[in-house]
């Protein structure tokens, strides 16, 4: 079975969300049995890279709130990430493009270390003091996840590597009807939107399993000569 999500560094439902559905796929029988795809989403496409700002001056700016209120915000979100064993810092944060760190992410995948690549971001993004916004912060994250630097470096100083699988991510997720993140897909059958309850995740999958289609082979041409798994071959008869 496959879970894709669809998430963005930026946002802490993700980082919350993402936290939950793992304590779920932790609690499900067929665990071993998920495999788990991360994939892009922006949820400030057209911020320019390298042009930054604070993270409550953004959001007392985004949604009309004086930066007293949007500290309120943020302090709420904290709670619930601390109610998950997230570090989370409401304070100095900062707030910029995402496409070159989704576009290391989709070589992280390339590599098999695409999650590792993703928890260190979300980590450093909301619980440390470290950027995910400056390019040598970058290189250090994708080095830690066990990335060849140089490889990550070559990404980096080319603005279109990586950049047609973050954009096919993006118009996929519009497809799916995906306008807001973290956004859960079980197997193409089942969508999940926000940072759910980890039991919500747990009662989805176990469905999402009981629901998964079935498909027996048909025969198709009769018999003919092979070999069984014992090694032993038939000899056509001519």
């Amino acid at each position: 079975m496959r879970v894709e999500i669809w998430s963005d560094i930026a946002c802490p439902w993700c980082y919350i969300g993402k936290a939950r559905f793992e304590k779920g796929l932790a609690e499900f029988a067929h665990r071993d049995e998920v495999e788990v795809v991360h994939r892009s989403f922006e949820l400030d496409p057209g911020r320019a890279k390298g042009e930054t700002e604070q993270v409550l001056d953004m959001l007392a700016a985004k949604y009309g709130r004086t930066r007293e209120e949007a500290a309120s915000m943020e302090a709420n979100v904290a709670a619930n990430a601390q109610a998950e064993g997230l570090g989370y810092r409401t304070e100095g944060r900062d707030h910029g493009s995402t496409f070159d760190l989704h576009r290391l992410l989709h070589l992280a995948k390339a590599r098999g270390r695409q999650d590792e690549l993703l928890t260190l971001a979300y980590r450093a993004n909301f619980a440390e003091e470290r950027s995910v916004f400056d390019d040598a912060v970058l290189l250090a994250l994708a080095s830690e996840a066990g990335l060849d630097a140089e490889e990550a470096r070559a990404v980096l100083a080319d603005p279109e590597a990586y950049a047609d699988d973050v954009r096919a991510d993006e118009r996929e997720a519009a497809e799916l009807g995906a306008n807001a993140v973290p956004f859960f897909v079980l197997d193409r059958r089942y969508g999940i939107s926000g940072g759910q309850p980890s039991e919500v995740f747990v009662q989805a999958l176990e469905q999402a399993w009981k629901d998964r289609p079935v498909t027996a082979l048909t025969p198709v041409g009769g018999e003919a000569a092979g070999c069984d798994a014992d090694g032993s071959c038939e000899v056509p008869r001519g």
